[in-house]
């Protein structure tokens, strides 16, 4: 018997920790099998080449490393994951609630790419991880829509203004704009669940969001 996936996708400050972790804990408030897993994992040996990525030590533009090499950095954190941690209690039918899965990588990576280039990526991309790779496929995905601007602005806060500690995504005003653009897509494409992380300019607080999450989930 396997278990369920849900991903909570969407730019950085989006708050996709936050809900994904309120998800996770209201499932088990009411007696479901429910645990958080978040990508890249930090925390294990299998996010190095991520790490040295996103800190620059392969070029300090995120074009500096193609779609397909990028994308096997993640994959592969997510594989291990799998096969040390969560894999397990999937497989003896536990919710998981994931923040960032492979279609963090299909927000990403299309931007690097022509337009005209994304189908024949995303075709790849899924292929590779669900059936190349074995990791589960999400039974829903919620993408937590947000401008581009107010993400710096979320992201600003909680770096304190320190620009230092962006990574090269974080820091990149065009690539944020043009993963704004693929998330889009692939919403459309794929059948993402769209969350409006904004209400006429203002943004939307934690428990709305939260309600509308378990709703179009359907719980």
């Amino acid at each position: 018997m396997s278990g369920r996936l849900y991903v909570i996708e969407g730019l950085d400050g989006s708050g996709k920790a936050t809900q994904a972790r309120r998800l996770a804990d209201t499932l088990r408030e009411r007696h479901l099998p429910a645990r958080e897993i978040s990508f890249p994992n930090y925390g294990s040996d299998s996010s190095a080449l991520v790490k040295m990525y996103l800190s620059g030590q392969f070029g300090l533009q995120p074009s500096d490393v193609n779609a397909w090499a990028a994308s096997t950095f993640y994959a592969v954190d997510r594989y291990a994951g799998m096969k040390q941690d969560w894999g397990g209690f999937y497989e003896q039918g536990g919710i998981l609630i994931a923040d960032r899965y492979t279609t963090s990588n299909a927000v990403h990576q299309c931007c690097k790419l022509e337009r005209s280039e994304w189908d024949r990526y995303l075709d790849w991309l899924f292929e590779f991880e669900y059936q190349k790779l074995g990791l589960p496929e999400p039974d829903a995905v919620v993408y937590l829509r947000l401008d581009v601007e107010e993400s710096q602005e979320l992201m600003n806060g909680r770096y304190h203004g320190d620009e230092r500690r962006k990574d090269i995504h974080e820091s990149n005003l065009a690539y944020l704009a043009r993963a704004r653009e693929a998330a889009d897509y692939c919403a459309a494409r794929f059948g993402w669940k769209v969350i409006h992380c904004e209400d006429e300019g203002h943004l939307r607080g934690i428990s709305s969001i939260g309600e509308e999450i378990l709703s179009v989930l359907g719980f």
